[in-house]
């Protein structure tokens, strides 16, 4: 079984949608990163950045103790060689899934993280910072619309690769972006959409972690790191 330990962000909806496609036998154990659960001392022995998700596999492949993963492009990347599903062995395959996982965690994810603290938490509004991640992130968005220009999935074969970039995706409108701009994006999107196993990992998120945006200033202290 596979115990994740998550809270309902892109990087944690991107695990959810893994395990609800494979069927992998799993638990979740929300950490609360508003109420600075990422910073408890167990969930920190196998997550030593304090963040989420992270998971232990208490079944892995060598029978031994549990294997514990932190950081989701890795995650996704041992499930994928765990269940042999999502993630091609051949390595001209492997490789174009792997770049575009990297793509996401290196670019995506970041550039469009950024975006949502200046456009919707910052205390300031600095039209600086806001108009450089709005920018960056299209220009991101263009990548990927160009990619998908003559392929269904962002490695020909749909894949972690996909999961990863789609959870990212999806708060497209608090990014400033507009996905008619973007057509085979859009296009994309809205067949990930579809998918029965991403409905149910969405589902599942409505149904078992609380809803809303942190809301006081200690809460927004403890997720973005603010020294007090």
């Amino acid at each position: 079984m596979i115990e994740l330990h998550s809270w309902p962000t892109p990087n944690g909806l991107k695990i959810s949608i893994f395990l609800e496609e494979t069927a992998l036998k799993h638990k979740i154990f929300p950490v609360n990163i508003g109420k600075g659960q990422q910073f408890d001392p167990h969930f920190l022995s196998f997550s030593p950045n304090n963040r989420i998700p992270a998971i232990r596999d208490l079944d892995p492949a060598d029978g031994g103790e549990p294997v514990t993963v932190f950081e989701s492009g890795a995650i996704l990347t041992y499930l994928g060689d765990k269940t042999g599903q999502f993630l091609p062995r051949e390595i001209r395959a492997r490789n174009e899934v792997m770049q575009w996982l990297f793509w996401q965690m290196g670019g995506l994810g970041p550039m469009a993280g950024q975006n949502h603290h200046f456009n919707i938490y910052a205390p300031e509004k600095i039209d600086y910072a806001i108009n450089r991640y709005v920018n960056e992130t299209a220009r991101l968005y263009g990548v990927l619309d160009r990619r998908l220009a003559d392929r269904v999935h962002v490695a020909d074969d749909y894949s972690i690769a996909d999961m990863a970039i789609y959870p990212w995706i999806v708060p497209h409108e608090n990014q400033k972006q507009d996905l008619n701009d973007f057509p085979n994006v859009k296009r994309w999107f809205e067949s990930m959409a579809a998918r029965p196993a991403v409905q149910r990992a969405y589902e599942t998120r409505d149904a078992l972690y609380p809803k809303g945006d942190p809301q006081t200033e200690e809460e927004k202290a403890k997720l973005f790191g603010i020294k007090q």
